[in-house]
């Protein structure tokens, strides 16, 4: 089955020479190397193989090239773009952990981001340390919202990821464990179809502590994939998924190109895709789209 190798590193840093590397390292394990395609010159180059796993590909190139700052993507070289793009929201499409930044507004950053922490890379119980922080946070006034909101930046490619996907005919959803109020916002200005997360209780104008039943976790990430994939009339080797927390790695696991994004160091070590050090564009160069084809930029 034809495989494409994907070498993606920062604008004008990737060579020839490594490009060189990466080839004869797959040559040197038997496979049988074709014509690289440059989809942005000097950042990122499909290389075509034929008789090596895409595991042993990664490998054999991670080796060759070193400590070299690129990421490698490996891949059946058939059905690379995809349908749907389902992308969650804290520390992926935005920077932060939103509900980090809210606590900020209440002196309780670092102890709610301490929990933050091992909640994203699996430590905890994704449900209970929702809960928890969030009831810490009782009273605050809903003017901590908009101020975090007016603070948030959204990761580098985030825009032109969704712009290009839906000009190609993709369905985008953005699917989060954070809230409502900063999903709507940042689905309307990336430009996703829908928007899915937990919705925070107020009263008086100010956090009960609370949040709406039931809970969006990882098997709620998992089951809207498949419930937007059937309604598509998609397989889920047409779609694709990206994040980068523990309660992500579910349909990171499903998607046909399931990427762990800068992800926490358990759910790197699984994910069979990863990006650690490209923006969000890279999402675009692995589903072998040109820099010339990117929409927004």
């Amino acid at each position: 089955m034809p495989q494409t190798l994907t070498l993606i590193a920062a604008p004008g840093t990737l060579s020839a020479a490594e490009l060189s590397a990466a080839r004869g390292a797959l040559s040197a394990l038997g496979a049988a190397c074709g014509t690289p395609d440059w989809l942005a010159e000097g950042e990122a180059v499909d290389l075509p193989f034929m008789d090596l796993a895409p595991e042993q590909a990664i490998a054999a190139a991670r080796a060759a090239l070193g400590g070299t700052v690129i990421d490698l993507i490996a891949q059946p070289s058939e059905g690379r773009r995809k349908k749907l793009l389902l992308a969650d929201m804290d520390s992926t499409i935005v920077t932060t952990e939103t509900l980090d930044e809210m606590a900020g507004f209440a002196g309780l950053k670092d102890r709610i981001a301490a929990v933050t922490a091992r909640a994203m890379n699996g430590e905890l119980d994704f449900r209970q340390a929702l809960l928890e922080r969030v009831g810490l946070l009782k009273g605050l006034g809903e003017s901590a919202l908009h101020d975090t909101w007016a603070e948030t930046v959204l990761t580098e490619g985030a825009a032109t990821l969704i712009a290009t996907m839906r000009a190609n005919g993709a369905h985008t959803a953005l699917v989060s464990g954070g809230f409502t109020f900063f999903t709507a916002k940042v689905a309307e200005r990336c430009g996703f179809h829908e928007h899915h997360a937990n919705t925070l209780l107020l009263e008086d104008g100010k956090l009960t502590g609370g949040v709406a039943e039931p809970i969006l976790d990882k098997d709620a990430k998992l089951a809207t994939l498949k419930r937007l994939a059937a309604q598509l009339g998609l397989p889920l080797a047409e779609t694709a998924t990206v994040g980068d927390g523990a309660n992500d790695l579910p349909m990171i696991q499903a998607a046909g190109l399931g990427i762990a994004f800068h992800a926490k160091p358990s759910v790197a070590a699984v994910a069979r895709h990863r990006i650690d050090h490209g923006d969000l564009r890279a999402l675009l160069f692995a589903q072998g789209y040109h820099a010339t084809e990117f929409v927004g930029v």
